[in-house]
């Protein structure tokens, strides 16, 4: 049995609780947050216990911390955590600087302890799917990848301001599921962003709305489409297309059903935000995570998977403030 200590009792902290307490070989013994109430409150829902993040790191009875707090301490407790002799699963990204994520992944690499980064989307069953069905050749070569990820909704200024700025917070999902299709990291990132949804997001340094476009050394190209705002719900699609032909993982609706009349075809919108779209990847997720430790096997989704998509992220920022290419090798 795992034994786990959560760090963060936060909205995503909540989620990852249901997950090991759930899980058959894993338990979840201790929690820590800022906020000693939420920590106390989230602890008490599955008998464990509230503990500082030093106190659950220091323990030796801990085997694993699934790490859930504010993207700035993600590096040092990730650090401090397999020092201690840890398996950490960390949630995106792994910092908010490129530089530190680089140092956090040379102090993990003294220590040969397994280190997981929460791309959860990878366990999504649909875009799995997708990866599995180009992988076995049956669209030909992919040559165009398209991923759109749309919120529903912008979050609150006071949160922009501190979330490092939409290609580091919003977009990092899917610079690691452009990785993770196409099998390894572009040449070139190219991107435009604007504020368009909400001006007090322009004013506060960061943009609402975003079009990457990725390069590859074969010349494959991947477009990537960002937006605060889709009104009708959360919009996650991804479309590749091959030689010899198309695959697409379409939006998951709140319902199957559809009406058909002379007037036209109207179904469900797509479930309204991550936490219905991604409650199934956040579980495989987890049950990955625990099978890997259990049976000796390489973490899925790596520390330097991480950073290459951090590295894609601070790119496209550059990018998109100069409004010219970037060549990914400069990162």
């Amino acid at each position: 049995m795992l034994k786990v200590g959560l760090l963060g009792a936060g909205r995503i902290g909540q989620v990852h609780a249901v997950n090991i307490a759930g899980h058959p070989g894993s338990t979840l013994v201790a929690v820590s947050d800022v906020n000693a109430e939420a920590a106390q409150a989230l602890a008490a829902k599955y008998n464990a216990k509230a503990a500082s993040s030093e106190e659950i790191i220091a323990n030796p009875d801990i085997d694993a911390v699934l790490i859930a707090t504010s993207t700035d301490t993600h590096s040092d407790l990730i650090e401090k955590a397999t020092a201690a002799g840890k398996a950490v699963l960390c949630e995106k990204p792994v910092d908010l600087s490129l530089e530190r994520a680089k140092a956090c992944l040379a102090a993990v690499s003294k220590t040969a302890q397994p280190v997981m980064i929460g791309f959860n989307r990878r366990f999504d069953p649909n875009f799995g799917a997708l990866r599995s069905a180009a992988h076995a050749g049956e669209i030909g070569k992919a040559e165009l990848l398209s991923v759109t990820s749309f919120d529903p909704a912008p979050p609150p200024v006071s949160y922009i301001k501190v979330s490092g700025g939409l290609f580091r917070d919003m977009m990092i999902h899917d610079f690691d599921m452009a990785n993770f299709i196409m099998d390894s990291a572009p040449v070139s990132v190219r991107a435009v962003g604007s504020s368009i949804v909400d001006p007090a997001i322009g004013e506060a340094g960061d943009v609402d709305t975003a079009v990457v476009t990725l390069t590859y050394a074969d010349g494959r190209i991947a477009v990537i489409k960002n937006s605060r705002r889709a009104v009708y719900g959360y919009d996650q699609r991804v479309e590749l297309l091959g030689s010899e032909g198309l695959l697409t993982a379409a939006n998951m609706l709140e319902n199957t059903v559809s009406k058909s009349t002379v007037a036209g075809v109207a179904s469900a919108k797509p479930t309204y935000f991550f936490l219905e779209r991604y409650m199934p990847a956040y579980a495989a997720e987890w049950d990955v995570f625990v099978t890997a430790l259990a049976e000796g096997r390489p973490m899925p989704v790596t520390l330097e998977d991480g950073v290459a998509a951090l590295a894609m992220a601070e790119a496209a920022t550059k990018s998109a403030k100069t409004g010219e290419a970037v060549d990914l090798a400069t990162f």
